[in-house]
């Protein structure tokens, strides 16, 4: 089975152990591309990093909705220049709202959403979206703001409806780990209606990672987890799976 994991902080503390090894039994067990997304100013360097010392890697850049209050204007060129000019960086992200942790940034976070769209549309590459307890005003803002806009809907938690609207957008919708949580029935039902040609899998790894393997730490060999039990709620073949969600990998990061 060849995989795409389409988001996988492989750049890590966690892989600071074992990073090589790690990344080389992912590639040995079938892990054709990971691409790794940046947070913050650092976390983006590390990630175009990996990427320049590994083919199968590719990285994103961009400031977390977790990491406003850090943010330096400088970062913001650093961004555009990096995306625009460096041939391994595919994406702007992971870019986004999350209200789940710091409310009182809502209004700062907000205004570098719609910053990183711009840039972006100026680069022409995609955006990776972090949506959490969010969904309401992430599709106001792509609908004010993001015209022009391409992407994904990373470790989607929202609603049919909602995806179906960003699909029209032009996004793609990527699942996790949690997709594969017994709990996870109203999560299933959505995956289940996804289209077969805006479906993405990912890991996020080190984090969500999927039962049988719960309490330890993710890797990307685990995004086959994610395209079994997706594969199972369409009642189709796990390889082709695999095989569609690697070349719609391909298509919304622009990889020959």
């Amino acid at each position: 089975m060849k995989l795409f994991d389409t988001h996988a902080h492989v750049n890590d503390e966690a892989f600071l152990d074992d990073r090589e090894r790690m990344l080389e039994e992912c590639f040995d067990s079938g892990v054709e591309y990971i691409v790794c997304p940046g947070c913050d100013r650092p976390t983006s360097e590390s990630a175009v990093a990996l990427a320049e010392r590994y083919t199968q890697i590719y990285a994103a850049v961009g400031l977390h909705p977790e990491e406003v209050k850090t943010a330096k204007e400088e970062d913001f060129e650093y961004y555009y220049t990096t995306a625009k000019e460096h041939p391994k960086v595919v994406a702007i992200g992971e870019i986004g709202l999350d209200y789940y942790w710091d409310t009182s940034t809502k209004d700062l976070q907000k205004e570098y959403f719609i910053r990183q769209l711009a840039i972006a549309r100026e680069v022409d590459v995609p955006i990776i979206i972090h949506d959490r307890d969010a969904h309401g005003d992430i599709m106001d803002l792509l609908r004010l703001h993001g015209k022009g806009n391409r992407g994904i809907f990373h470790c989607y938690s929202g609603s049919y409806e909602m995806a179906r609207q960003a699909m029209k957008m032009g996004f793609y919708i990527s699942f996790a780990g949690p997709v594969v949580f017994p709990k996870s029935t109203s999560l299933k039902e959505v995956a289940k209606e996804i289209p077969l040609d805006r479906l993405l899998v990912e890991t996020d790894s080190p984090y969500l990672t999927p039962p049988p393997f719960r309490g330890k730490r993710n890797d990307p060999s685990k995004t086959q987890f994610v395209v079994e039990e997706i594969a199972r709620l369409k009642g189709i073949d796990q390889e082709e799976l695999a095989h569609i969600t690697l070349e719609n990998g391909k298509t919304i990061f622009n990889i020959k």
